[in-house]
């Protein structure tokens, strides 16, 4: 999600506006569409690699959630006419799905977001296309790292910016930069809504983390500079030093005592090497 304010609506209130909280048939909802979400990312692992196209990957992504009653919340979102994100070696975030061939080497980010019963089930994983470079293993592996930091630190009593110090501090520490144009987003029955989560942000900040609340934490990790820029298709985010990037998204909900992570893989496919 690029950062923007985001209208208020009701419940706690934050910098980007209102953050609603849910009760047991949002977290039921939730789970259904994040299961949905995640099987659709397993379904794929066979089918990304060296010779596919992206548009061919957005062909199966389609037919999956057809296949299980969702529909794409990306397919006419803003005026984007695919049904997944496909992002490749220094594009950020926001890849569209083409004619383009992956190459024996490339890493790739796959975003998938299915509506069913009108929730939304948003989540994103790195896959390792043929034989792919140690440079370029490390970084996924340790953006992997910093999504279970950040979700470590999403349960009741810390706060908004707890999420994003764990993240900088462990990208950074691995001398990585995290990306600032664009942030995790609460959701639910919206695709977009409150709260933005930052991944680069000071402990203690932000609002308290309350049993509830749905967001996703998305971080995106840089082997350059920080800083990226959007194409001409109005999409497409790329690293401006066309350095590596590289990332990952779950979907979660605040807990009682923690938090319940809606879209982890059922097939154990969380994170590269997959099978």
């Amino acid at each position: 999600m690029e950062i923007q304010t985001i209208a208020r609506d009701e419940a706690v209130i934050g910098r980007s506006g209102a953050i609603k909280l849910h009760g047991p048939a949002g977290f039921e909802g939730m789970r259904a569409a994040g299961r949905c979400a995640a099987e659709i990312l397993d379904a794929l692992v066979p089918h990304v690699v060296p010779g596919v196209t992206t548009q061919e990957i957005d062909d199966f992504v389609y037919a999956e959630m057809r296949r299980r009653g969702a529909v794409p919340a990306t397919l006419g979102y803003r005026g984007y006419t695919k049904s997944c994100c496909t992002s490749i070696n220094h594009v950020v975030c926001h890849g569209i799905p083409s004619d383009r061939v992956l190459k024996d080497g490339d890493i790739i980010n796959i975003d998938v977001t299915p509506i069913l019963d009108g929730w939304h089930g948003d989540t994103s994983r790195m896959f390792l296309v043929g034989d792919v470079g140690i440079k370029a293993r490390r970084l996924v592996d340790i953006t992997y790292e910093c999504l279970m930091l950040g979700i470590e630190a999403a349960r009741p009593g810390n706060y908004l910016g707890d999420i994003g110090a764990a993240i900088q501090s462990h990208a950074e520490g691995s001398r990585y930069s995290v990306v600032r144009d664009f942030c995790g987003h609460g959701l639910g029955r919206s695709f977009h809504d409150a709260p933005e989560v930052v991944h680069a942000a000071k402990r203690g900040t932000g609002p308290e983390l309350k049993p509830g609340m749905f967001f996703t934490i998305e971080p995106m990790i840089n082997i350059g500079k920080p800083t990226s820029k959007i194409l001409d298709d109005g999409w497409t985010a790329v690293t401006r030093d066309r350095s590596l990037s590289a990332q990952f998204e779950h979907s979660i909900g605040i807990t009682e005592d923690g938090c319940e992570i809606f879209t982890r893989s059922p097939a154990g496919y969380d994170c590269p090497p997959y099978g």
